[in-house]
């Protein structure tokens, strides 16, 4: 079982909204400290940012506007606190303390997000999907039900009827659908709006990676400070997760899908 959001929905407009930010702070500086929380919906973009490297508001607007359309931004920026930055000025630390769990992408998996892409390079809104063994359920927005049907005829396609979705519908706040971005590797740290000390970022990436390359579970934890993680040099530990999210192209894009 198994459920995926698109590009679209309310959660992961805030996530690339995050993400946009993120990157405006990495080409402010190589390291930069910064963690972003959006809410968003009916009007308005809410953004506070803790960030070691100050933002331009209008780029801030800008980032928004091209995301979600001309919203009200009420934007806070405040630094980092004081003592964590002094913590990790003599070298990359582990910037927090987490559990960290990757599992292998199942079949199922792969296949519902195979549908949910197909899906939203025709149909660019709002959309989420389920995967249930043979039960495959459709809801996507601004689609006529007819035209989804005959491309998947066994599928449950909007129950209730065709809908418009979108931030005049419902509310998004960042990392509030993991399960659709990490499967079962789900834990409690959140992908999106950090920069890559965080282990949140890189350590989720690194141990999905791995659970992929050895089709095995991958379990590890960290307490924040460390300078390795499973026998790694904490800074390996990073600089594969910057590989893997610079190939993507940057965190926004990396908050389009996840990892799967």
């Amino acid at each position: 079982m198994f459920e995926k959001v698109n590009p679209c929905h309310p959660d992961k407009v805030a996530d690339k909204i995050a993400g946009a930010l993120v990157d405006l702070a990495y080409k402010k500086a190589k390291n930069p400290r910064v963690a972003v929380e959006v809410l968003i919906g009916h009007g308005v973009c809410h953004i506070i940012a803790e960030t070691s490297v100050k933002l331009d508001k209008a780029d801030v607007t800008a980032a928004v506007h091209r995301i979600a359309g001309k919203l009200a931004v009420d934007y806070a920026e405040v630094p980092q606190d004081g003592h964590l930055a002094d913590n990790q000025a003599d070298g990359v630390r582990c910037g927090d303390n987490g559990i960290f769990k990757g599992m292998p992408v199942t079949e199922e998996q792969k296949t519902l997000s195979k549908i949910a892409r197909d899906i939203f390079a025709v149909y660019s809104f709002d959309g989420k999907y389920i995967l249930d063994g043979d039960r495959l359920i459709l809801c996507q927005s601004n689609a006529p039900s007819d035209a989804l049907r005959k491309l998947y005829p066994d599928a449950e396609i909007n129950p209730l009827g065709d809908w418009t979705g979108g931030t005049d519908v419902d509310t998004g706040a960042t990392n509030r659908k993991l399960g659709s971005d990490m499967a079962d590797s789900v834990t409690g740290g959140g992908l999106h709006g950090k920069d890559l000390s965080k282990a949140d970022v890189s350590v989720n990436i690194y141990a999905f990676l791995k659970a992929q390359k050895t089709g095995r579970p991958v379990t590890l934890c960290c307490a924040i400070g460390d300078d390795a993680v499973d026998g790694r040099p904490y800074e390996e530990i990073v600089e594969f997760a910057r590989k893997y999210i610079s190939d993507l192209g940057g965190f926004e894009k990396f908050a389009e899908w996840g990892l799967v």
